[in-house]
């Protein structure tokens, strides 16, 4: 199973480490990222590997929360077909 983070805050040094510590340590692998800054803020998609991670994904989605909380910009997580339904044409 596939996810989809975005990331969107001013930009800042720090985030993008402090978002692969977390991944890294919930099992969760990279693989694909896309990042553009624009005007100083940051916005971000990564694609992850959800099928290694041994946590749920409301705590992958609290916690990454917490994260974005602690990192001054706001992450959120979403089923890669669920993103794929909602911004289907």
């Amino acid at each position: 199973m596939k996810g989809i983070i975005t990331v969107l805050g001013k930009d800042h040094v720090g985030i993008i480490g402090n978002i692969c510590i977390y991944l890294a340590q919930s099992d969760v692998n990279i693989l694909d990222i896309s990042q553009t800054i624009v005007g100083g803020y940051l916005n971000m998609m990564m694609i992850v590997d959800l099928s290694t991670t041994q946590k749920s994904f409301t705590v992958l989605t609290d916690e990454l929360e917490e994260v974005g909380k602690k990192s001054g910009v706001v992450i959120k997580i979403q089923h890669e077909d669920i993103f794929h339904s909602m911004h289907r044409i």
